[in-house]
C-alpha cells in the first residue's frame, strides 16, 4: 500500500501578519495610531498623577498629625506661630497662621477694644480661615479633573480607533474582493487593541479617583474640624479679655 504525501499550500490571500502587541501597533491605519499613541500617554500621565497624590496624601495626614500635636501639647500659640508662621509647610499650619496673622494684626492696631470690635474680629478669622481651607485644598486636589477627565472619555476615544479600524478593514476587503479570515483578523485584532488601551487608561483613572477624591473629603473635614475648634479657642481668648 503506497503512502501519499500532501503538502502543505498556504491559502490564496493569506498574508503573515505579526499579532504581537508592537507588531499591532506598528501595522495600524495612522489615525488608531494616533488614538493608541494618546491613550498610552493619557494612562501615563494618570499613573504619573496617581503615584504623586497617593504618596502627597500620605505626607500631608503624617505632616498634620505631627502639627496636632504640638498644637494640643499646651505650649504657646505665639511660639508655635513663630515656629512656623512665616512658611508653613502643610495646609494644616497654613489655617493655623492665617488665623493668627489676623489675630497679631488686629492686636498690634488695637482693634480689640470693644466687644464690636472682638467680634467683627471673630468673623474675619473664621472667614480667612475658610477662604485659606479652599485655596489649600484646591491646590491639593489639582489634576484630580484630569484623572476624571480620563476615567469617563478613555474608553470612547478607544471605541472611535475600534470603529474606524474596522471600517479601514472592510474597506480594504472590497478592495481585494477577498472575504478570507486571515485577511480580516489582523485588521479587527488592530481595531480591538485600540479599545483594550482605552480600558487600560480608564480603568486605573476611575479607580484612583474614587479613591482619592475620598481621602481628600476626609481631609478636607478634618481641616475644617481643626478650623473649627481653633476659632472657638480664639473666641474664649476674646471673650477673656478685660
Amino acid at each position: 500500500m503506497q503512502t501519499s504525501s500532501v503538502d502543505t499550500v498556504p491559502l490564496a490571500g493569506s498574508v503573515p501578519h505579526d499579532l504581537s502587541i508592537f507588531g499591532l501597533f506598528v501595522e495600524s491605519d495612522a489615525i488608531v495610531k494616533v488614538v493608541m499613541l494618546i491613550l498610552l500617554l493619557a494612562s501615563f500621565w494618570s499613573w504619573a498623577v496617581i503615584f504623586d497624590k497617593v504618596i502627597r496624601m500620605r505626607r500631608l495626614k503624617n505632616a498634620a498629625s505631627s502639627f496636632e500635636e504640638s498644637f494640643w501639647s499646651g505650649g504657646s500659640l505665639d511660639d508655635l506661630y513663630e515656629r512656623v508662621g512665616q512658611r508653613p509647610p502643610d495646609p494644616m499650619t497654613a489655617v493655623f497662621s492665617s488665623a493668627m496673622r489676623e489675630w497679631r494684626r488686629s492686636a498690634a492696631k488695637g482693634l480689640l477694644g470693644t466687644q464690636i470690635m472682638r467680634a467683627s474680629l471673630q468673623q474675619r478669622i473664621e472667614r480667612v480661615m475658610s477662604v485659606t481651607v479652599g485655596r489649600e485644598m484646591e491646590r491639593v486636589e489639582r489634576f484630580m479633573a484630569f484623572l476624571a477627565t480620563v476615567g469617563s472619555t478613555a474608553p470612547f476615544v478607544g471605541l472611535f480607533g475600534t470603529v474606524w479600524g474596522i471600517m479601514d478593514s472592510f474597506q480594504s476587503i472590497a478592495a481585494s474582493k477577498n472575504t478570507s479570515l486571515a485577511v480580516v483578523a489582523p485588521g479587527i485584532a488592530e481595531s480591538l487593541f485600540a479599545t483594550a488601551l482605552g480600558l487600560v487608561a480608564a480603568i486605573p483613572a476611575v479607580i484612583a479617583y474614587n479613591k482619592l477624591s475620598n481621602d481628600f473629603g476626609r481631609y478636607a473635614g478634618r481641616l475644617e474640624q481643626f478650623s473649627s475648634e481653633f476659632s472657638a479657642i480664639l473666641s474664649r481668648q476674646l471673650d477673656e479679655r478685660p
